[in-house]
C-alpha cells in the first residue's frame, strides 16, 4: 500500500464578472483632470483668457507694433521671474530683488562715472556685487536657519537704504548722472537694451534674452541634476541631505541666480535710460513672485516649472499695456495684480491637493 497521498487539485472559481474594483492607487484619472493639474497648463489658459480678452476689449492690441510693446514689459518682468521661480521650486523666496535691480544699476553708473573708466568695468562691478548680494542671503539663510522671509527682508531695508543714501552722498542727487556720453556705452546698450527689426517692427533685444533665458532654465530643470538638487531641496532638505544632495550649494546658488538675474535687469534699465532714480525698484519684488507664484510655483517649494512664469509674466505685461490701450485708469493694474495672485494660490492648492489624492 502506498504510503503517499495525492493532493486534490484546487478548485478555482473564476473571477466574478462585473467592473473591476481598484483602489486610488491604481486609478487613473481622466486625461483632462490630468492635464489640468498641470499648472503650466492652467496659467497657460489664463493668458490666452487676457490676450482674447483685450483683443476685443482694446483694438490697438491687434496691431504688431503694440503687442511688441506688451512683449517687451513682459520681459523685463519675466527675466527676473525665472530666478526667482527656480529660487521658489527650491522652497525660498527673496523678497530684495526688486531694490537689488536697483543696487547693480546704481553700481554700474556711479563707479564709471565718479571714476572716468570705461562703462564695462561698471557693469562687471555691479555683476560682482549682485552675486555678493545673492551669496549673502543664501549663507544667512543656510547657517542661521533663519526663513528666506526674515533674511530678505533684512536686505530689502538694508538695500533700500544704502541706495538711497550713497546716491545722495556721491552724486548730491537721488539719480545718477547720465553716461550715454561714456567710453563703451554703445557696446553695452547693444547688449542689455537694443532693438530689432522683424518684420518692420522695432524688437526690444531683452524680449529675445528673456526666451533664451527661459529655455536654458527649462532645461536645467528638467535635463540636469541640479535640476533634480532643486526639486529635492524643495521638497525635503533633510530627505534631499541623506541622499548626498549638496543642499547648501544648491541654496546659496539659487540665490546667486536671483542676483545675475537682478544684475541683467539693472542693466537694462541703465542703458535704456542712460540714468537711475535710487528710489526705485521698491514693489517690484512682489510682482516677480507673484509672476512666479501664478506660473504655478508653489510657495511651498518643491513643484514649478520655468514655463508657467513665462506665461505668468505674460499675462501682467499683457494687463499693463492693455489698460492703457484700453485707455483705463492704470490704477486698475494694482487690483489685477491681487486677483490673480489670489486666484493663481487657490489654483496652486487645488493642483497640490489633487496630485496628492489617491
Amino acid at each position: 500500500m502506498s504510503m503517499t497521498q495525492q493532493a486534490a487539485p484546487a478548485v478555482t472559481s473564476p473571477p466574478a464578472s462585473g467592473p473591476r474594483q481598484t483602489d486610488g492607487r491604481t486609478a487613473r484619472r481622466p486625461l483632462l483632470l490630468r492635464l489640468l493639474a498641470r499648472p503650466d497648463v492652467g496659467v497657460f489658459l489664463g493668458a490666452a483668457a487676457v490676450y482674447v480678452f483685450f483683443l476685443a476689449a482694446a483694438p490697438p492690441v491687434r496691431e504688431a507694433g503694440s503687442m511688441a510693446n506688451v512683449l517687451y514689459q513682459s520681459s523685463t518682468i519675466g527675466i527676473m521671474a525665472l530666478p526667482v521661480a527656480l529660487l521658489m521650486i527650491g522652497g525660498e523666496f527673496d523678497l530684495s530683488a526688486g531694490v537689488a535691480v536697483i543696487a547693480s544699476a546704481l553700481t554700474a553708473a556711479m563707479l564709471s562715472y565718479q571714476l572716468s573708466m570705461n562703462i564695462w568695468v561698471g557693469v562687471i562691478a555691479a555683476l560682482a556685487v549682485s552675486l555678493a548680494i545673492g551669496l549673502l542671503n543664501g549663507w544667512l539663510l543656510v547657517k542661521t536657519g533663519l526663513p528666506s522671509f526674515l533674511v530678505t527682508l533684512g536686505t530689502f531695508l538694508i538695500l533700500q537704504g544704502v541706495n538711497l543714501a550713497v546716491t545722495k552722498l556721491v552724486t548730491g542727487n537721488v539719480a545718477t548722472d547720465d553716461i550715454s556720453d561714456m567710453d563703451g556705452f554703445a557696446q553695452a546698450k547693444n547688449v542689455f537694451a537694443s532693438s530689432v527689426e522683424i518684420g518692420g517692427v522695432q524688437v526690444k533685444i531683452t524680449i529675445v534674452w528673456w526666451l533664451v533665458f527661459a529655455a536654458l532654465a527649462t532645461w536645467v530643470l528638467l535635463r540636469t541634476r541640479y535640476g533634480n538638487w532643486i526639486f529635492a531641496v524643495g521638497g525635503n532638505k533633510e530627505s534631499a541631505r541623506a541622499v548626498g544632495v549638496p543642499v547648501t550649494f544648491t541654496k546659496i546658488s539659487l540665490f546667486m541666480l536671483v542676483g545675475f538675474g537682478a544684475w541683467f535687469v539693472g542693466m537694462h534699465q541703465l542703458f535704456s535710460f542712460n540714468t537711475v532714480q535710487s528710489g526705485e525698484g521698491v514693489g517690484q519684488e512682489l510682482i516677480y513672485i507673484a509672476a512666479a507664484v501664478i506660473g504655478g510655483c508653489l510657495l511651498t517649494g518643491g513643484s514649478g516649472s520655468a514655463i508657467g512664469p513665462v506665461f505668468g509674466a505674460f499675462m501682467f505685461g499683457m494687463v499693463q499695456q492693455g489698460i492703457v490701450y484700453a485707455g483705463w485708469n492704470p490704477d486698475w493694474f494694482k487690483a489685477f495684480l491681487g486677483v490673480m495672485l489670489l486666484g493663481a494660490t487657490l489654483i496652486n492648492l487645488w493642483v497640490s491637493r489633487t496630485a496628492t489624492r489617491r
